[in-house]
């Protein structure tokens, strides 16, 4: 069975004004939301999701007045999350970057919400929306659309070789789910439609080919596998008599590219509804890279590596990466790797005047530069950006804050930084441009503008930063972000201000953003050693 770490003890979450209750009834969990404004309600938990940094909870409503607790609702999402890494329980929004909640709620139902990337189901049914789009827009959203949102030289291409097949096998699918219709004198476009429409309303848990993720959700082939293991091997190449998948160029995708896809299709999600990505873009309009996980796999494929680099060079599909491991990847391992395609910069000599950093510093290996860790990761701490580019891009240096160098060098304004970066690489940035982002003195500290001006995830980066160095100076700043308007920013600001006066922050952060700033410049102001003003 599967292991829960989550106490379910009689303990109680509260949440302005809400509570939620964690029980065990004749060995079942369940959560008694008891509310000041609605009726109160009993959940009996159902499935779990996640488990290595928290678990989430998936439930059904439940009369405790039927002799044995009859249902009489759907399974939906609970409001609170167990956060496994430091034993608190939170609701279930802010994991992401959503605004302040009010009440304590229960969330999307689990068919329509998560039931796609969380289990195996079948290939077709995900890729509904990607076949939709080679007919020229974008396709209406359904619990399998990914949205993986590329431009059109990033995005594999899935190309109908048989109209015909297709609609006859949308048909079968739509038979499968309880939906039938006759599609026989549809076109293909209509035909998608009308199953995107079925897959919504019908797919259900006894659609799925498993509960959880197997083997099929990812290689595929895997009946004929198993019929005749030593002559055939799972492949995550698509294989269709009416289907064909290619490179965004047309043409047959390399290995690499039929991993990074197969990886996209779930770890792709713009989470939220959240405007802004990096690059000085927003989701709607041509969207840059996500600012929180679970985008890695699309944000890599906006990089210019992913025909010869995949996500399992660096990651361990089948269990959870060690630590040991992706700490080796940021130093001479990863610059291997990156060396195998990148030759010239082989040598120490070479990447030394590539680099202007000393041979052996921090500065001087591949990733620290071009995945940099600044995307607000599950544990309060940044995780890297999976969008190989560099900390020289135009579009990173005009639109986004902070610097990306300023993530290494805090102690620097944003004209030095620049300037540096003008002379070592012999290019020139807009100042205009600059000024819009930093205010109009660039001798401004990067990291102090950014948490001053910038955008909530930026604002999120620059508290991480301040916190992992310590910075006391900027622990007014901090501070400040404990009003965010997105929870999630807080949490960071609240682990920020507990590294940097190396001491617990005891304020409810379930209260209103205005109130634990109220509540938290109080106590560090009674406290001397950890005063704000210091």
């Amino acid at each position: 069975s599967t292991r829960i770490s989550a106490p379910f003890s009689g303990n109680t979450f509260e949440f302005r004004g809400d509570s939620l209750r964690f029980e065990q009834i004749d060995g079942q969990r369940f959560m008694r939301l008891q509310r000041a404004q609605q009726r109160d309600a009993l959940f009996r938990v159902t499935k779990v999701i996640g488990g290595r940094y928290r678990e989430d909870f998936v439930g059904v409503e439940v009369d405790e007045t039927a002799p044995l607790g009859g249902a009489r609702d759907v399974e939906r999402v609970l409001p609170a999350s167990y956060l496994s890494f430091n034993g608190e329980w939170r609701y279930k929004g802010y994991s992401v970057m959503v605004r302040e909640r009010a009440a304590l709620e229960p969330g999307v139902v689990w068919k329509t919400g998560c039931i796609f990337c969380h289990n195996t189901v079948p290939t077709l049914s995900i890729l509904l929306d990607d076949i939709y789009s080679e007919y020229g827009q974008r396709a209406p959203s359904y619990q399998g659309s990914a949205s993986i949102e590329l431009p059109d030289d990033k995005r594999p291409r899935y190309a109908v070789s048989d109209e015909r097949a297709l609609v006859r096998a949308l048909a079968s699918e739509l038979s499968y789910l309880g939906k039938p219709r006759d599609l026989a004198d549809y076109g293909p476009k209509r035909a998608l439609t009308v199953s995107i429409d079925g897959t919504r309303d019908g797919f259900d848990e006894q659609h799925l080919v498993e509960l959880g993720i197997g083997c099929e959700a990812c290689h595929g082939g895997a009946r004929e596998h198993v019929k005749n293991p030593g002559a055939v091997r799972p492949s995550l190449s698509l294989r269709s008599d009416f289907l064909r998948v290619t490179s965004a160029a047309g043409a047959e995708p390399s290995h690499a590219q039929d991993v990074n896809r197969t990886c996209a299709k779930c770890h792709t999600v713009l989470f939220s509804r959240y405007p802004y990505t990096w690059e000085g873009r927003t989701r709607r309009h041509d969207p840059g890279g996500a600012t929180i996980n679970s985008g890695e796999a699309r944000d890599f494929l906006l990089g210019d590596c992913s025909e010869r680099l995949s996500c399992v060079h660096c990651h361990d599909p089948h269990g959870e990466d060690p630590k040991s491991a992706l700490l080796a990847l940021e130093g001479p391992k990863g610059d291997a790797l990156c060396a195998s395609c990148h030759q010239k910069f082989g040598t120490a000599e070479a990447q030394r005047a590539h680099t202007h950093h000393p041979n052996g510093s921090a500065g001087s290996h591949c990733l620290n530069c071009h995945m940099p860790k600044k995307n607000l990761g599950l544990a309060y701490e940044l995780t890297r950006y999976h969008r190989i580019g560099s900390p020289t891009d135009r579009e990173r240096v005009e639109g986004d804050r902070p610097l990306e160098c300023a993530l290494c060098h805090t102690d620097k304004s944003v004209d030095e930084l620049v300037s540096t970066m003008e002379r070592f690489w012999h290019t020139r940035y807009d100042r205009t441009a600059l000024r819009r982002l930093y205010g109009q003195d660039l001798r401004v500290n990067a990291l102090e503008a950014t948490l001053r001006y910038g955008k909530p995830h930026e604002q999120g980066t620059a508290v991480a930063v301040a916190g992992r160095d310590r910075r006391r100076d900027l622990l007014p700043l901090v501070s400040q972000q404990l009003a965010n308007e997105y929870p999630l920013v807080r949490y960071f600001a609240r682990h920020a201000i507990e590294r940097i006066t190396d001491a617990p922050l005891p304020v409810d952060m379930n209260l209103t953003g205005a109130e634990v700033l109220e509540r938290a410049q109080a106590y560090l102001g009674a406290t001397p050693n950890r005063s704000p003003a210091q």
